[in-house]
C-alpha cells in the first residue's frame, strides 16, 4: 500500500503541517521517535505572522487559553537589544503568544487526533529510496522494523533532520563558536522586582526591563518573568573558556557578576519543572542547499536554523513553511495542482528563510563586543527613532515584510502579502476574516458594491473556492476584493467598486495559476 504522505517528525511543525493537510482532505502518517511530548524547555512562544495565522487556524484561544482576537505589541520591543519603540506606528506587526513549546506540541497534536492523523510514537526513519512515483522509508519502532511508502516525506525533524541526510541534501552556513551562552530558571528577590514596569532594579547596575536583551560591552543579560516558572535568567559571553562539568546556578551568579558589573543573588528556581539549566558554547545559522529532493521535502529547522533568532521568530518560520506546503502538496495529490504550484513551496520559503538569515546575522553583530560595535550601536540608535526606520525593522522581526510573487495578478499592494484582519458584515451577520480561513480553502471576498465576482467562478473554481459577500465594518480595508490563497496570502486584489473588464482577467488569470 502506498500512503499519500509520511511526515518525519511530530513536533510543532510537523503536526502543523499534517493539520494542513488533513484540513484539506489528506491523512498523513506521522512518525515521531519520541514516546511523549518533549518536556525540555525550548521556545517559549509564538512570535510575529504567525501569531495571526494560527488565529486563521481557530488555534489562537486554544494556545492562548483567552479569548478574542490576538492582539500586537504596539509599546516596546528591541532589536539586537536596543529599544525599538513600537508606540511610533500605527498598527504594530509584532504580534506575541507567551506559550511554552510543550503546550503548542500538545494543543497541535490534539487538532492533529481530531481531524483523523495517524501519529505513530516512538517510530524514526532510518532509511529512504525513492523513484519517480513513491518514497520508501524504513522506520524503526517498538516492535522491530518495517518499510512505509508514500508518494511524498516530509522532513520535519529538526537541526539535525535525518531525512535531510538521507536525501543528500546539503546544509551550509556560519556556526559561531566564540559565546557561551548560559540559561536558568532562578529565583530573584522580590523586593527588586519593580510592580508597575516588572523591571529588575540591579543595585549598583540599574533597572533591567523584563523579557527584552540588554548588552554591555561585556556581554548580554536577560530577565524572563515568564507565566508559570521561575524568572529564566539568561546571560552571554565572548571568547570565555570552555568550563569543567555540567553547569551550576553559581556559574551563572559568575556570569551575571562579569556581564552586569554587580551581584545578582539568584535562587533555586520554586515550583515543578521542568527548570532549565544549560550552557551553549556554539551556534549556526545554516541553510539547506535546496528544501526539496524529488518527492522529499524539509519544513523548520530541518531547512533552516538560526543562531541568534531565538525560538519564537525560529517557530514563525517553521509554521509558515508547514502551512505553505500543506496546501500545495494536498493539490498535487487530487490531481488539481497547476504546473509550478509545488514547485513555488522553495521558491516562497526560501525568499522568507533569507530574510531570517540576514536578520539573525545583523542581530549576531551588532550584540558582538567591542567599543567599534557601541560606536555603530549608538548610530543604530539616533536611527530607531525614526517611524519609518522602526516600521522596517519591526516588518523584519515578524516575518510580515515577506511579499510572494503573484505574477501579472499581483499588480494591487496587498497582492503578495499576508491578508490583514479585518471585520465584515454578511448577511449571516458579523464575522472576522479569521473566522472565514479555519477550513483552509481558497477564499474570494467580495466587498464591492455590486456584488458581482460570483460570476469568475466557473466550472471547477465554484466548487473549488469559497465566495463571501460582505460590506466591510470600519476601518475600511484598502481593498474592495480580495482572493486568498489557504495560507491566507493574497493571490489578487482590486480597490475599485465596480471591477471592470481587465481587472476580471486578471482575477481569472490569478484563479488559474494558483487553483488549476
Amino acid at each position: 500500500m502506498i500512503n499519500d504522505v509520511v511526515i518525519a517528525g511530530g513536533g510543532p511543525n510537523g503536526l502543523m503541517l499534517a493539520c494542513e493537510l488533513a484540513l484539506a482532505g489528506v491523512r498523513p502518517i506521522v512518525l515521531e521517535r519520541l514516546a511523549a511530548p518533549s518536556t525540555e524547555p525550548k521556545a517559549n512562544g509564538l512570535l510575529g505572522q504567525v501569531v495571526k495565522m494560527v488565529d486563521r487556524r481557530g488555534l489562537y484561544e486554544r494556545l492562548s487559553g483567552s479569548q478574542g482576537p490576538p492582539q500586537s505589541n504596539t509599546a516596546y520591543f528591541m532589536f539586537a537589544a536596543m529599544g525599538l519603540d513600537l508606540s511610533l506606528l500605527a498598527d504594530s506587526p509584532v504580534y506575541g503568544l507567551a506559550v511554552p513549546q510543550l503546550h503548542i506540541v500538545r494543543v497541535l497534536e490534539e487538532r492533529a487526533r481530531e481531524l483523523g492523523v495517524e501519529i505513530r510514537r516512538e517510530h524514526e526513519v532510518t532509511g529512504l529510496t525513492q523513484d519517480d512515483d513513491s518514497v520508501t522509508v524504513d522506520v524503526s519502532g517498538p516492535d522491530g522494523t518495517y518499510q512505509l511508502s508514500s508518494r511524498y516525506l516530509v522532513g520535519a525533524d529538526g537541526a539535525h533532520s535525518v531525512t535531510r541526510k538521507l536525501a543528500g541534501i546539503g546544509f551550509p552556513g556560519v556556526t559561531y563558536d566564540r559565546t557561551t551562552v548560559r540559561s536558568a530558571h532562578a529565583t530573584v528577590p522580590a523586593e527588586w522586582v519593580d510592580p508597575a514596569t516588572g523591571a529588575l532594579n540591579v543595585p549598583g547596575y540599574g533597572a533591567v526591563p523584563p523579557f527584552l536583551p540588554h548588552r554591555t560591552e561585556r556581554g548580554g543579560f536577560s530577565y524572563a518573568p515568564l507565566p508559570g516558572h521561575s524568572p529564566l535568567i539568561n546571560t552571554s559571553e565572548w571568547d570565555q573558556p570552555e568550563p569543567d562539568g555540567p553547569m551550576t546556578l553559581d556559574e551563572l551568579r559568575e556570569s551575571v557578576r562579569r556581564v552586569l558589573g554587580a551581584d545578582v543573588p539568584l535562587g533555586p528556581p520554586a515550583g515543578e519543572g521542568p527548570h532549565v539549566l544549560r550552557r551553549l558554547t556554539s551556534g549556526n545559522t545554516r541553510m539547506a542547499e535546496r528544501f526539496s529532493d524529488r518527492r522529499v521535502f524539509l519544513v523548520g529547522d530541518a531547512a533552516h536554523v538560526y543562531a541568534a533568532a531565538g525560538g519564537g521568530p525560529g517557530l514563525n518560520l517553521g509554521l509558515q513553511d508547514a502551512i505553505n506546503l500543506g496546501w500545495k502538496l494536498a493539490a498535487e495529490l487530487r490531481g488539481s495542482a497547476p504546473v509550478g504550484l509545488l514547485d513555488s513551496y522553495e521558491t516562497e520559503r526560501r525568499q522568507a528563510a533569507r530574510r531570517m538569515i540576514m536578520n539573525a546575522q545583523a542581530q549576531s553583530a551588532l550584540i558582538g563586543p567591542g567599543s567599534d560595535i557601541t560606536e555603530l550601536r549608538e548610530l543604530f540608535t539616533e536611527l530607531l527613532g525614526y517611524r519609518d526606520n522602526v516600521q522596517h525593522l519591526a516588518e523584519l522581526i515578524a516575518g510580515a515584510d515577506v511579499r510572494y510573487d503573484m505574477g501579472e495578478s499581483g499588480g494591487h499592494s496587498l497582492a503578495g502579502r499576508f491578508a490583514p484582519d479585518m471585520s465584515l458584515l454578511t448577511a449571516d451577520g458579523p464575522v472576522r476574516l479569521a473566522e472565514l480561513t479555519r477550513s483552509a480553502r481558497p477564499l474570494l471576498v467580495d466587498l464591492t458594491e455590486s456584488e458581482s465576482l460570483s460570476g469568475v467562478l466557473s466550472g471547477r473554481h465554484a466548487t473549488a473556492v469559497d465566495l463571501v459577500t460582505a460590506r466591510p465594518e470600519p476601518p475600511a480595508p484598502a481593498a474592495t476584493a480580495l482572493l486568498l490563497r489557504p495560507d491566507s496570502y493574497v493571490a489578487w486584489a482590486t480597490s475599485s467598486p465596480h471591477p471592470g473588464p481587465e481587472e476580471l482577467k486578471t482575477l481569472q488569470a490569478a484563479l488559474e495559476r494558483w487553483f488549476g
